[in-house]
């Protein structure tokens, strides 16, 4: 499982900032406003090779308060609760304050690794965190989230403690296991679908939303071939949760996601597909992961009410094209062999191995076939490519001008090679990189 880094601290001390620094992203609102941050918010980020899950909060305040202050803090206790290291952030331009104590009084009770920031500590000498050790917390980092200074210091000290990646996808006979995460919106029939394969009433599978609430793993087979297939807590469109602790599994169910070598999303025929069934494949596909599309309670409906939702995955799905839907009923045990099938042409998929001679006369043939469109008084020239990654499949071409091609010939090419390498179930992510001209000068 990814490290899990809480960001906690009081109102408008910068989390939303240094949370947007660590992901990369502006998924955070951030404003010279306190309290602006009230329910947790969780995003990905990255140190290198090495990702992480981190945490933002609302200001904290651990005594015993009323109202919105109280369901936020709350909603940090629970952060921290679920975190492998804690960020306790603090603001050098304020000072100590009597509510940094506080907070300081509930992280020494929790006992979770913590790590003592002042922020905004832009252009301040180090004798600004001198009134901070008094929190009892060792050495205060100086960092500012708005600049960066000392923020990669600071997560590689955070990361220190964690062993290395284990191999832990062996069973005992020495064969890798594939990873299967089993994803969905609550109630889509996951849990009977791992039953189901298992062949037993291995989880509990009950017709209520938000019966399955952490990250199940089981280790199986299927014809002969090692699995290991973890069972999530169904997500749902952020405003629809309410109950904290469907709010706590959220983090394990992207934690499964990222580690899997192949993600199958369950989606319910019976219902339709919803917005959350899109955001999780849109999370799915972020990470890069091979995913087989599962439509399950197929059985339930008649040929009207499947012609209708074979249009909806069409229409709300389009981005998945290159992803095997397959028409399952996991109550029933119709379509597993269809399913186990996918899961593993997806996996062979995503970890293909792609000569270099092979992706260069492919590319060279799709040029021929189609050129790519003139910009700036020239054409873009791809040269050769190669393979630059795998799960998910990274081809790097190599030409020149190759910025100025556009994002429909980088689908069309990424069409040639899905058919020409047989790609199906998994994402493929094309790179240009354009030669230097040596006399550029």
């Amino acid at each position: 499982m990814l490290p899990v880094i809480a960001l906690v601290g009081r109102p408008n001390v910068g989390k939303s900032t240094l949370f947007n620094r660590l992901t990369r992203s502006r998924d955070a609102i951030v404003a010279d406003f306190p309290g602006l941050t009230r329910d947790r918010q969780y995003g990905q980020g990255r140190v290198g090779p090495r990702p992480y899950l981190v945490i933002d909060t609302g200001g904290f305040e651990p005594v015993r308060t009323e109202g919105i202050v109280k369901a936020m803090a709350s909603q940090a206790e629970l952060a921290i609760e679920e975190a492998d290291v804690v960020l306790f952030i603090t603001d050098a331009r304020a000072g100590l304050t009597p509510h940094d104590m506080r907070i300081a009084q509930h992280l020494r009770r929790t006992g979770r690794k913590t790590i003592l920031l002042v922020n905004k500590a832009e252009g301040l000498p180090d004798t600004a965190k001198a009134e901070f050790y008094e929190l009892g917390f060792g050495e205060p980092h100086l960092i500012s989230s708005a600049h960066g200074q000392g923020v990669r210091a600071v997560i590689d000290l955070a990361l220190e403690g964690f062993p290395e990646e284990e191999d832990e996808d062996l069973d005992p006979t020495g064969r890798h296991r594939v990873k299967v995460t089993v994803a969905g919106r609550p109630n889509a029939g996951k849990s009977t679908l791992i039953n189901a394969l298992l062949g037993e009433e291995r989880l509990i599978a009950y017709d209520m939303p938000g019966t399955t609430r952490d990250a199940i793993k089981v280790d199986f087979e299927y014809e002969g071939r090692p699995y290991e297939l973890v069972d999530t807590a169904g997500l749902r469109r952020k405003g629809r949760v309410f109950e904290a602790v469907e709010k706590f599994s959220v983090v394990k169910t992207l934690q499964a996601i990222e580690d899997a070598n192949v993600v199958i999303l369950v989606i319910d025929a019976a219902a339709g597909v919803a917005e959350s069934d899109a955001h999780i494949a849109g999370y799915v596909l972020e990470s890069g992961r091979a995913l087989v599309v599962a439509v399950n309670k197929w059985d339930a409906l008649d040929s009207y009410e499947r012609d209708r939702v074979g249009e909806e995955i069409a229409f709300k799905l389009h981005f998945l094209r290159w992803a095997r839907m397959i028409r399952i009923s996991a109550l029933k045990r119709n379509g597993l062999n269809h399913l186990m099938r996918a899961v593993d042409e997806a996996h062979r998929a995503a970890y293909a191995k792609l000569p270099t001679p092979k992706l260069t006369r492919a590319l060279l043939e799709a040029v021929q076939r189609q050129q790519p469109p003139r910009a700036r008084g020239g054409r873009p020239k791809p040269r050769y490519a190669h393979q630059g990654g795998s799960n998910p499949p990274v081809i790097v071409v190599h030409g020149n001008a190759l910025e100025d091609i556009g994002e429909a010939y980088r689908r069309y090419l990424e069409g040639y090679f899905r058919e020409k390498f047989n790609l199906a179930g998994t994402p493929l992510r094309i790179e240009f990189r354009t030669k230097e001209n040596p006399y550029v000068d």
